[in-house]
């Protein structure tokens, strides 16, 4: 049970435990603010045009091959997907499948930027595995441009930051044309690329959302891309060449869907990572938010570890004051997570004993470390000299780390660049990147100096 749980009288106002009785979703901000883009979690932009193609069927469920464990799996069930909100509430019990199955889709009409494109969309709601290794479901968005799509390749796109409430879901922002990296998304599909994109787990579904937990979110991703493959009527192969991407907190799971591709998703044709401005280190990003405008990030990231992990115990952490703001950051967006009172605010103030002295938190903190195992095929890294939102040095650590362990990687620093400014600079190098992937090129080597 997660913070906001064990502090349920002073969470009246949510509803009570979203575990146990999902909340109410309540309509999403109409746009991220400018505080929101000075943070960037922005991405990559795009642009217009495609071709014509077939659109997905609107059935319920599906099967297809592949699971955490064997190459071929088969959907246990065959569900009509919920109207409304009741869409994101998965059934109880879980029905028996493997990690991707769908359980259900809906199509929606593709906002103004894609309709153009010709896409089809498709919201899905999947299996997937959360960080102890236990089933779970979370929804998403297929993506599918109108090219030939049995020979598109699929980017598994992770998206940044977008707050702790369910009515912060990427899905719905994608549907209503407010997803602030619905630029990159549209830039892959205008080269003819489906698109999978996760809500990541408690985003939109019952529960609270695992933010920046890599072994949660890794799994997420991973299982969106086995979603969009086994989506009936995706025309979508199963040999397809797949590539992870994000930026910011969508940079660090698209890592860590890279690092656990291999061993969780062996069926995948996994061609390369793209990441940037990757938390690669818990602990540093806590220590380079601390007191910062952005500290509200660095409390989301307390309360994601919370609700992955039981055994943390966050309440016994805080003080009053913290546990009555925690419970209210829960409920927010991204724009409200970098507003007051959680700007500048000094962590410590929050806290009766400090959480990393708890050794249960280190553990975790370590668990959630990227370099253990480097992906297996080329990774892009790149980084802003001057990011002070996520630490320049833990990202370079990153890169050294997988440099030493033979790993394939091109890094790129770019100097005087803060988070927003490496975003945008680093877009031309991260398409040239995926679309040499998807071309089976091969990948030139740049360690850091």
């Amino acid at each position: 049970m997660s913070v906001r749980g064990r502090l349920r009288p002073l969470a009246v106002l949510l509803a009570g435990l979203r575990q146990v009785v999902p909340r109410q979703v309540v309509p999403r901000r109409a746009a991220v603010t400018t505080a929101l883009a000075v943070v960037t979690l922005l991405a990559v932009s795009g642009c217009a045009a495609s071709a014509r193609g077939t659109g997905p069927s609107t059935g319920s469920s599906g099967s297809g091959s592949g699971s955490a464990t064997a190459p071929a799996a088969r959907h246990a069930s065959v569900r009509p997907a919920p109207a409304g909100d009741a869409f994101y509430r998965p059934p109880t019990p879980l029905p028996a499948g493997q990690p991707g199955d769908v359980l259900w889709s809906r199509r929606v009409d593709p906002p103004g930027r894609l309709r153009q494109l010709g896409v089809s969309t498709v919201q899905v709601l999947y299996l997937s595995t959360d960080a102890l290794g236990r089933p779970t479901a979370v929804s998403g968005t297929v993506m599918l441009p109108h090219v030939d799509r049995a020979t598109a390749p699929i980017v598994g796109f992770a998206v940044g930051t977008q707050g702790l409430g369910d009515q912060c879901a990427p899905s719905r922002a994608i549907a209503a044309g407010t997803e602030y990296e619905m630029s990159g998304i549209a830039e892959a599909l205008r080269r003819g690329w489906a698109v999978a994109a996760t809500d990541y787990e408690g985003l939109g579904t019952p529960g609270e959302h695992t933010y920046v937990v890599g072994r949660a979110e890794g799994p997420a991703v991973i299982d969106a891309v086995r979603a969009a493959i086994r989506l009936p009527g995706s025309g979508l192969s199963p040999s397809a060449r797949v590539a992870y991407t994000g930026y910011s907190q969508g940079g660090g799971s698209a890592t860590w869907a890279g690092e656990l591709s291999a061993k969780y998703a062996p069926e995948l044709h996994l061609a390369g990572v793209a990441a940037g401005g990757v938390p690669a280190d818990p602990a540093a990003l806590r220590a380079s938010l601390d007191g910062t405008v952005y500290a509200g990030l660095a409390l989301g990231a307390a309360l994601g570890f919370d609700t992955a992990y039981p055994d943390l115990h966050l309440a016994d952490h805080l003080t009053p004051t913290g546990r009555a703001q925690l419970v209210a950051l829960g409920n927010a967006c991204a724009a409200a997570m970098l507003s007051p009172p959680y700007q500048y605010v000094r962590i410590a103030t929050y806290l009766t004993s400090d959480p990393l002295g708890d050794p249960a938190w280190k553990a975790r903190f370590a668990q959630n470390t990227l370099g253990a195992d480097p992906p297996r095929v080329p990774v892009l890294l790149y980084h802003g000299e001057a990011d002070t939102t996520v630490a320049f040095g833990q990202a370079e650590r990153l890169a050294r780390t997988y440099c030493a362990r033979g790993a394939e990687v091109t890094w790129i620093a770019y100097p005087g660049q803060n988070h927003a400014g490496a975003a945008t600079a680093g877009r031309p190098s991260l398409f040239a990147f995926l679309a040499a992937r998807f071309a089976g090129a091969p990948a030139s080597r740049s360690c850091p100096a």
